[in-house]
């Protein structure tokens, strides 16, 4: 590993002869260069409009989308490597061959890793608030996020975040004001978008939850 270059995170594959190991090892790519764009056709072996949830989790939502959308390709953008193997055994589990997990830093995947202008709808949902003051830099939705992030949407392109926590949305609809090239549209509930693990346990408290849409203008 790199020093100077903290998105790379070494991975330590396991070798086993258990079938369902191997098929979900091949869900989470590792790029050959992490210092060059990936194409497309490396990720998928079939064409089509490409979203990315970014801090997928372990899943639930990825794979209900690519469940449901099966035209559609799905990276999801994770760190911990416990949940990162939890998504590749739910995509290899229910052979869902349009997602592809990558193991490294968000915003290094939006910035330096994923082609420009190739992502149809990019989804925040339920990132870490960092509520502490002193931990304000770590959120992932900040001014320059939103300008790589630009880059990377394909034009008409879609950011669709979600919280529950209000303190960290007021952050971000000051973000989203000053943010360049989007424009805020409305989002109506949608029965056909699925519910996080997350989401579904603040619901089941009666928590609000917060959600803002934007579209690359």
């Amino acid at each position: 590993m790199n020093p100077d270059h903290p998105a790379q995170i070494p991975i330590d594959p396991v070798v086993t002869g258990d079938p369902l190991s191997q098929a979900a090892a091949q869900v989470e790519y590792v790029p050959a260069d992490f210092f060059k764009r990936v194409p497309l056709e490396t990720l998928f072996s079939k064409p089509g409009p490409l979203e990315v949830d970014i801090g997928c989790g372990e899943g639930a939502f990825i794979a209900a989308m690519a469940e449901r959308y099966s035209d559609r390709n799905f990276v999801g953008i994770e760190r911990l490597l416990g949940r990162v193997n939890t998504v590749c055994r739910i995509a290899a589990h229910r052979r869902l061959d349009n997602i592809r997990v990558l193991r490294v830093e968000s915003s290094y995947v939006v910035e330096h890793l994923l082609p420009r202008e190739s992502v149809a709808v990019a989804h925040v949902l339920f990132p870490d608030p960092w509520p502490k003051r002193y931990h304000h830099p770590r959120r992932l939705i900040q001014p320059a996020f939103m300008k790589a992030l630009h880059g990377l949407l394909a034009p008409g392109g879609e950011l669709r975040v979600k919280t529950d926590d209000q303190p960290y949305f007021l952050w971000m609809e000051k973000v989203f004001a000053t943010a360049e090239g989007f424009e805020r549209v409305d989002w109506p509930e949608d029965p056909d978008y699925p519910v996080t693990n997350f989401e579904r346990r603040f619901l089941a408290q009666g928590l609000p939850i917060y959600r803002a849409r934007l579209r690359k203008i």
